[in-house]
């Protein structure tokens, strides 16, 4: 079968709410998948951060089809083994003592809003019904339709009204503009580290330092949504540790499953997460024995330090790279680790770009017309992260 004929019956069946390059993927292993006709292409987008461990990584294929003999779901009606050594393995990594599993990145933002909010009335004593929660402009969270409703892309929020009140945006990068924003209702800030989907925007120096100063003393939490930029992504664990900052609340997805399962999670101190109960939040696959495991084992290669440390030294290989492309095609490059956002000059469409690229055998994905997102996995070699920039000054020259 060919590309075409693959892509001719998914067009066929599938609804059109993506718009993919045109590749059929068969196979895939590390760093390197294989389409329907047995050609190879790099990957330099790794699923958006949820294969920061490379396609197939034998430790967690290895974990995962341990589990797979045993027991793949109990539901939290019952107890199961892999439960509770994973969330103290996670709430470990993250410095805090109690952990909430759900599966995707948007459930564990929709959880961290529920916490807030129950945390706001029951514990600050804001009018039942009235709390606000601050967000940044360009902010992407999630697609489900209270994330939606505090973004500030058309495209995310055109006709899927009317949204929950209560969400209050401010640009992307101002301390200064959040505080003005919190009064008596607001209950907490939610902020990407960096903004993934916006094009790997990088806020200023000290932000994070001052937005944690601020929510500390205007008695509001922090919540860190680290579902792109977390596990080893930025050369650090968390986008966070980059500035010594500790959120109230971690918001983690995406490479938590290892790109074998779906698995999200939030992660709080004890007193905090208490404002749950039974019944008040939860979810069938939340938690489910297959996703404990595999997120088990990739706890434990975090804890290695060799990702982290993969993600500083290959990314300082790509940021140089990337500033050696000519000025006149390229007007900005954001990078942070092994993740980075080329801004390309007025009339290069991004999309045009990322086709090229395909054509060469490396997969990129476009953002908001006019950037290339990179995020190769970090058990990319030096000589694949200089290919990428190859082809990608070739695509754009």
């Amino acid at each position: 079968m060919t590309v075409a004929q693959d892509l001719h019956e998914l067009e066929a069946h599938a609804a059109h709410n993506y718009h993919p390059l045109p590749i059929v993927i068969t196979e895939a292993e590390g760093a390197w998948v294989t389409d329907v006709e047995g050609r190879r292409y790099l990957d330099a987008l790794a699923g958006y951060s949820a294969l920061n461990f490379g396609h197939r990584h034998p430790q967690l294929i290895a974990a995962a089809e341990a589990q797979l003999r045993r027991v793949t779901l109990t539901s939290r009606a019952f107890h199961h083994d892999q439960f509770a050594p994973f969330c103290a393995d996670l709430a470990r990594l993250t410095g805090m003592d109690a952990v909430l599993p759900m599966n995707t990145g948007a459930e564990a933002v929709e959880t961290a809003i529920k916490l807030a909010r129950r945390w706001g009335y029951r514990v600050k004593g804001v009018e039942r019904d009235r709390a606000t929660i601050v967000v940044a402009d360009d902010n992407f969270h999630g697609r489900t339709t209270t994330i939606v409703g505090f973004s500030t892309d058309p495209d995310a929020r055109e006709d899927f009204g009317p949204f929950a009140p209560g969400f209050r945006s401010v640009p992307f990068g101002d301390a200064a503009a959040i505080e003005a924003a919190i009064d008596e209702t607001t209950v907490a800030v939610l902020l990407e580290p960096v903004q993934g989907e916006a094009g790997i925007r990088v806020p200023p120096p000290g932000y994070l330092r001052e937005v944690r100063r601020i929510t500390r003393e205007r008695d509001v939490l922090f919540l860190a949504d680290e579902i792109q930029s977390g596990l080893g992504r930025t050369g650090t664990t968390f986008a966070c540790d980059l500035e010594d900052v500790v959120p109230d609340v971690f918001l983690l997805g995406k490479a938590l499953g290892g790109g074998v399962v779906p698995v999200s999670a939030i992660a709080a101190n004890r007193e905090l997460m208490d404002v749950f109960t039974p019944g008040s939040h939860g979810s069938t696959f939340g938690g489910n024995p297959l996703a404990c495991a595999v997120g088990r084992a990739v706890i434990a290669m975090l804890e290695t330090g060799e990702f982290q440390a993969r993600g500083r030294e290959l990314g300082a290989r790509l940021d140089a790279g990337l500033r050696a492309l000519p000025q006149d095609r390229v007007v900005e490059v954001r990078t942070i680790g092994l993740w980075a956002g080329i801004e390309l000059a007025p009339g290069n469409r991004a999309r045009t770009v990322c086709e090229r690229m395909l054509a060469e055998g490396v997969l990129a994905k476009d953002t908001h017309e006019t950037t290339v997102r990179l995020a190769p996995p970090l058990v990319v070699t030096e000589d694949e992260v200089d290919h990428i920039v190859e082809v990608l000054g070739a695509a754009i020259g």
